[in-house]
C-alpha cells in the first residue's frame, strides 16, 4: 500500500511539475515598433497610421529604368499597350507611324497586339534619341536651365513628347522657348517630370531598330 500511494503522488508531482512547463508566458509587450518616425533618421514598421502608408498598388522602383519606362507609359496611355488616342498614336508609348518606322516597325495591328514589340519599339527610340542629343546631355546634364534640373533621363522623355528636334530648340533658347504637343503638353514638363532617373544601360546608336524575335 505504502508504495502504490509513493508512486501515485510520484506521478502527481510529475504530471504537476510537466503542465506548468505549457502554461503561457506573459509577455511584456513592446511597443517601439509602433512609435512614429518624428526625426527621418529610422524608418520603423509597421505603424498603426495608415496615412504613414503609400499606395501599396504600385510597386517602389526608385530610380531605376524600369520606373522610368513604366512612368513614362502611365503618363502616355495609363499602361495601356492597346490604347489608341484620338490622333491616331498607338500603344503603351504612343508611337506615331512616322516614328514606329524610324524603328523598323511598319505592320501597326502586330504592334498594337504585341507587349514586347511595344517595349522593344521603347528602348530603341532611346538609343536612337541618345545618338542624337548626345552632345546636349553632355553639356547640360546636371545643369539648372530655366529653373529646370536637367538629367538625361529627362532629355530622353522630352525627345519621346516632342522628338530629338523639338528638344534642341529648347536648348537653344535656352529653355525659355515654350514647345509643346498636340495637347498641351510642354517639353519641360516633360524635362521635369521624368528627371532623375537612369538611363546608363541606354546605349547610344542613330540605327536602333526594335528586335522582331
Amino acid at each position: 500500500m505504502v508504495k502504490k500511494w509513493y508512486f501515485y503522488t510520484s506521478l502527481t508531482v510529475i504530471i504537476a511539475f510537466l503542465s506548468s512547463g505549457f502554461k503561457p508566458l506573459e509577455i511584456e509587450a513592446n511597443q517601439w515598433f509602433l512609435i512614429k518616425n518624428t526625426d527621418g533618421i529610422r524608418y520603423l514598421f509597421p505603424s498603426l497610421q495608415q496615412d504613414d502608408y503609400t499606395n501599396m498598388n504600385i510597386p517602389f522602383t526608385g530610380n531605376l529604368f524600369i520606373g522610368f519606362k513604366e512612368a513614362i507609359g502611365y503618363r502616355e496611355s495609363e499602361n495601356k499597350y492597346k490604347k489608341i488616342n484620338s490622333l491616331g498614336y498607338l500603344g503603351k508609348y504612343q508611337f506615331g507611324n512616322e516614328t514606329l518606322k524610324s524603328v523598323g516597325i511598319y505592320d501597326t495591328s502586330l504592334f498594337l497586339r504585341s507587349p514586347k514589340m511595344q517595349e522593344r519599339a521603347f528602348v530603341a527610340l532611346l538609343s536612337k534619341n541618345k545618338w542624337i542629343l548626345q552632345d546636349i546631355i553632355e553639356r547640360y546634364d546636371g545643369k539648372v536651365v530655366n529653373g529646370i534640373l536637367v538629367t538625361e533621363s529627362g532629355i530622353l522623355a522630352a525627345a519621346h513628347l516632342g522628338g530629338a528636334g523639338s528638344v534642341k530648340r529648347y536648348f537653344k533658347n535656352n529653355g525659355k522657348k515654350y514647345i509643346k504637343d498636340a495637347y498641351g503638353t510642354s517639353i519641360r514638363s516633360y524635362m521635369e517630370a521624368f528627371g532623375g532617373y537612369d538611363t546608363s544601360l541606354i546605349v547610344a546608336n542613330v540605327n536602333a531598330v526594335a528586335s522582331l524575335n
